[in-house]
């Protein structure tokens, strides 16, 4: 039976995302002075003010209203049409009590990366699959893809008189063993200049961006619904038309709703925060484990509490697709990969800057340390044969 399988994207000068490349870039400038910086800020647009909120703790002392408008600028908006307010204070000192000295170390451990604590308690979920060469689903590759031209046509001036605000959805058809067939509905919203003739900006979107978006993985199904500004006009976009919020685009980020999310959002926390750094370790699990043909598809989960440094709750679900059982799968990646928060900054160098490159088209698929799955591939599949030599010997794990 075919099912049909959406995910959605959004450009980067849509107000949510907006919120989230400001959100980031304030964090990258300040570590860009203070690499022990610890930042968790919110930001809300609205109308024409920028608003940031939060927690930073630095050496340093930020120039978030600088930050603000270079972001701005990227997004493709004039910093000059907008008032910014600023409402940050430090990190609570009970929160990084937690951090600094975990719950570990307090008890004498001296192990490698005991002392810092996680700084919240919850689930962070990674997910991969053989679908695409992302290893992300398909629905939500392209509709990315859509996004990304949807800026670059916008910046190069490909498409004359569209704004930096705008999102897509695309939906693919699936047959009765899960393979992508065609590419069944396609809905672009792009703000455009008031001149802007509608018709002619259909037929640019679907020609210049969706076309060479979809066609080279999926034909277009010759019924689909490809549907642009479907509400008709768009004069009236970013922040005038709708308030952005940090973190409201979390199916965006992750894997377009096809997959679990912890609820936890990325953009403006730093790496301490499991949160974010937990989510790309798993994320690196899950991608090493089907790249290393384990399984065509694999969520990891792992939980924490607050100021502690080990996690509480591990896991790996191939949902049926593994060449060994999910328990020999997670006892392996257990022991393979580094799951306490100092270990997984230290693993995949998140002590820098850069964080605002991945705040817009997803965290995923890119050239994040996260998405470097050959570093812990061979040391995976030895485990995974010797927990499986193991079990048929019917020695201990």
């Amino acid at each position: 039976m075919p099912i049909v399988r959406t995910s959605e994207a959004v450009c980067v000068g849509h107000p949510d995302k907006l919120c989230d490349l400001i959100a980031d870039r304030v964090i990258d400038d300040i570590l860009w002075e203070d690499k022990t910086a610890r930042v968790a800020v919110e930001v809300l647009a609205a109308g024409r003010t920028i608003t940031v909120a939060g927690e930073v703790t630095s050496s340093v002392r930020p120039r978030i209203r600088d930050s603000v408008r270079q972001a701005l600028i990227k997004a493709g908006y004039e910093p000059c049409r907008f008032r910014i307010r600023v409402r940050v204070r430090r990190q609570s000192p009970d929160i990084s009590a937690g951090v600094t000295t975990s719950l570990e170390a307090r008890a004498g451990d001296e192990s490698a990366f005991a002392l810092q604590g996680a700084g919240d308690q919850g689930t962070v979920y990674g997910y991969a699959t053989s679908e695409t060469k992302e290893m992300l689903p398909l629905p939500l590759v392209l509709a990315h893809d859509i996004c990304r031209r949807l800026d670059k046509a916008r910046q190069d001036g490909l498409i004359k008189g569209i704004k930096p605000d705008g999102k897509a959805q695309v939906s693919v058809t699936y047959d009765s063993v899960g393979c992508p067939v065609e590419v069944c509905a396609v809905v672009v919203s792009v703000h455009h200049d008031a001149k802007k003739d509608l018709v002619e900006l259909a037929r640019e979107v679907k020609t210049l961006v969706i076309a060479p978006a979809c066609e080279p993985h999926l034909p277009i199904a010759g019924n689909a619904h490809v549907l642009v500004n479907p509400s008709g006009k768009f004069t009236i976009g970013g922040p005038t038309a709708d308030t952005g919020l940090t973190g409201r685009k979390l199916a965006v980020d992750t894997y377009g709703g096809l997959a679990a999310h912890g609820g936890g959002a990325f953009s403006g926390k730093d790496a301490s925060k499991v949160d974010r750094s937990a989510a790309y370790m798993a994320r690196l699990i899950a991608k090493t484990i089907v790249t290393a043909d384990l399984a065509e598809e694999a969520t990891v989960a792992i939980s924490y509490a607050i100021g502690k440094a080990d996690p509480v709750a591990f896991s790996v679900d191939t949902a049926g697709s593994g060449l060994y059982a999910d328990a020999l799968l997670t006892k392996a990646a257990s022991a393979v990969f580094p799951l306490r928060p100092g270990a997984i900054v230290d693993a995949l160098d998140l002590r820098g800057p850069g964080l605002s490159r991945f705040s817009t088209y997803g965290h995923f698929g890119g050239s994040g340390a996260w998405e470097n799955e050959y570093k812990y591939k061979r040391q995976l599949e030895n485990e995974v044969n010797r927990l499986a030599n193991a079990a048929r010997n019917h020695t201990d794990w």
